[in-house]
């Protein structure tokens, strides 16, 4: 089990701090992407308003498209996100983002927001379906560490409240179980539900078996959405949303909608889906009403789900974090930090065993220098990424996709630079580096947009003011780890 609980969780534990820490900060993903698009300003509309104003827009913008999608900006967003799909004709996919106030089309740069963070933490932003399988192996390596942990170290929650600083080895172990400790159940859950979350990836031929392969097929039986109706051919008027959402939000006890879909739209075969926010409870499922789009005649209705289903969608919802409000947000965002700690201190402590024993070799200067660049060197790029959003010209084209750039070519670079420099001056410098960066975006945000502390602080803008406190307090962090391994190597 020791040998399990070691080669498991070193072989993809680089790997799995980057999960790790980019899933933690998904938990904040509407505050990023508010963040990184300044223009976009808050507003106190309800849901029922930006449904109205996007539908506005969409009449006069969308005629001859055969479905219209409606996705609301919710309590923790300031956008309404809305898409059009033609049958025929050019183009035949739209996106855009509206401002939930006006319904007019938001003037903010183009950027990824906290999107980037979210998707890397689990497809590692590489094409089709490669980054989620190896993301998936990653987990899997990851349950199997914690586990084999957890039988391995059989005084582990004793050692949790014993840890004893200056003692190189034993200070990096007490320090790994403590943070392993604190969150032990969330680790299991965090880690047993993302790999839920795609079980049919990685666990295919049974779907495969009982849907003769096909797969969309099971996906439109196990949503539950509708079958896109065909059309008429006969043009229609599409009736007024309001009463339909009055009529959900009633049905759902005060529940809001949170996206809309409507099939056919001017045609006599219409339909109109709303489907329930999901960010006040739990379960990721979401019920749904279907009425038709020309008569607002009730068709059909789906408040509950089968057990396996149900299961399926709490073990989603429990892996997201939406529910449970600021207080449950900020707990679970702790605890990913702190597993983020425990994935670290694994690789150094692994490291610092080795050469306690007089160990030298090429294996143990190659996992030195990929632990600075994966952890450090990480940090740095985080960093750089919030930097480049601010600093990278407006009308940059493809300019979403450079802010990316950015992130993958500094941490290409922290790890050149941990390869051409000493070990222990590679650490300091790259989380001086890293402390900098974060330390002065707060101010970078004051010299480039006009939402800065102070007046995000006294308007109560927390979406603002929070992030600019989290960038400051991670620089804090990043130079108080600087300072120490100063203070420890004397220099």
């Amino acid at each position: 089990m020791a040998a399990l609980h070691t080669w498991s969780g070193l072989l993809l534990g680089w790997l799995l701090f980057a999960i790790f820490l980019t899933g933690t900060m998904s938990y904040y993903r509407p505050e990023i992407s508010q963040w990184m698009r300044p223009e976009l300003h808050r507003t106190a509309n309800t849901a029922d308003i930006a449904a109205l104003s996007a539908m506005q827009y969409l009449r006069q913008t969308g005629l001859g498209a055969s479905r219209w999608l409606i996705d609301l900006p919710g309590t923790r967003g300031s956008a309404t996100h809305v898409a059009l799909w033609r049958d025929h004709g050019a183009p035949r996919f739209q996106r855009v983002m509206l401002d939930a106030a006006s319904g007019q089309p938001a003037r903010v740069r183009d950027t990824h927001g906290g999107d980037f963070f979210y998707y890397f933490h689990f497809d590692l932003q590489m094409p089709g379906a490669v980054g989620r399988i190896i993301v998936g192996v990653a987990a899997m390596a990851m349950l199997v560490a914690i586990i084999s942990g957890v039988i391995t170290h059989r005084r582990i929650f004793a050692d949790f409240f014993t840890f004893r600083p200056g003692k190189a080895q034993r200070s990096w172990l007490d320090a790994h179980n403590a943070t392993a400790v604190l969150a032990l159940p969330y680790h299991l859950m965090i880690t047993y539900t993302g790999l839920l979350t795609l079980m049919f990836l990685y666990l295919p031929w049974g779907l495969d078996r009982a849907y003769a392969n096909d797969r969309a097929a099971f996906q439109a039986e196990a949503s539950r959405g509708i079958a896109p109706p065909p059309p008429a051919g006969v043009p229609a008027p599409l009736i007024d949303l309001a009463p339909l959402l009055v009529q959900a939000e009633a049905r759902w006890q005060g529940a809001a909608v949170g996206r809309i879909n409507i099939y056919r739209p001017g045609d006599a075969n219409a339909r109109i889906e709303l489907i329930a926010a999901d960010d006040d409870h739990v379960s990721h499922y979401r019920g749904r009403m279907v009425f038709d789009g020309v008569s607002s005649a009730l068709l059909e209705t789906d408040d509950n789900l089968s057990w396996p289903a149900a299961t399926e969608r709490a073990m989603y919802g429990l892996h997201l974090g939406r529910f449970g409000g600021p207080a449950l947000r900020g707990l679970f965002f702790a605890s990913g930090l702190a597993g983020s700690a425990m994935v670290a201190t694994g690789l150094v402590l692994w490291l610092v065993a080795r050469r306690r024993k007089g160990a030298v070799h090429f294996g143990l200067h190659l996992v030195g220098r990929l632990n600075i660049a994966a952890i450090a060197g990480l940090l740095v790029a985080v960093a750089v990424f919030f930097w480049a959003n601010r600093l990278l010209p407006l009308q940059l084209a493809d300019r979403a996709d450079r802010e990316g750039l950015c992130f993958f070519m500094s941490w290409a670079f922290t790890l050149l630079h941990a390869a051409l420099r000493p070990e222990v001056k590679a650490w300091r410098e790259q989380f001086w580096t890293a402390a900098a960066l974060f330390m002065l975006l707060p101010v970078l945000n004051a010299l480039t947009t006009g939402h800065h502390l102070l007046v995000s602080l006294p308007a109560g803008d927390w979406s603002m003011a929070g992030i600019d406190l989290g960038l400051l307090g991670s620089g804090l962090l990043c130079g108080a780890l600087a300072l120490y391994l100063q203070r420890r190597s004397g220099a």
